[in-house]
C-alpha cells in the first residue's frame, strides 16, 4: 500500500476533523462529503490548488466549529437559465 504525502495526510486530517465538527449539525455530512469528492478530482500534481482549499478549508472548519454555525456558505458558478 502506498504511503501518503504530507499534504494528502493534512487533507485527511481536515476532512475527519470535518466530519466530527459536522456530526451535531443536521444535513452537513452530506455537503461535506460532497465537497471532497468534487474535489479528489484535483489533480495530485496541482499543489498550488489544494494547498489554497486546504486553508479555505481550515477556515470553514473554524465557522463549523462555532455552536452559532447553521449553515455554510459556499461559492458556485450560476446554472444558466436559457
Amino acid at each position: 500500500m502506498p504511503r501518503h504525502s504530507k499534504l494528502q495526510r493534512l487533507v485527511l486530517t481536515l476532512y475527519r476533523q470535518f466530519l466530527r465538527a459536522g456530526q451535531n449539525k443536521p444535513g452537513f455530512i452530506p455537503r461535506i462529503r460532497d465537497e471532497f469528492r468534487a474535489n479528489a478530482r484535483i489533480k495530485k500534481t496541482d499543489v498550488m490548488h489544494i494547498e489554497y482549499l486546504y486553508r479555505r478549508g481550515q477556515r470553514q472548519l473554524e465557522q463549523l466549529k462555532d455552536v452559532n454555525t447553521k449553515q455554510l456558505g459556499s461559492f458556485s458558478k450560476p446554472r444558466d437559465q436559457g
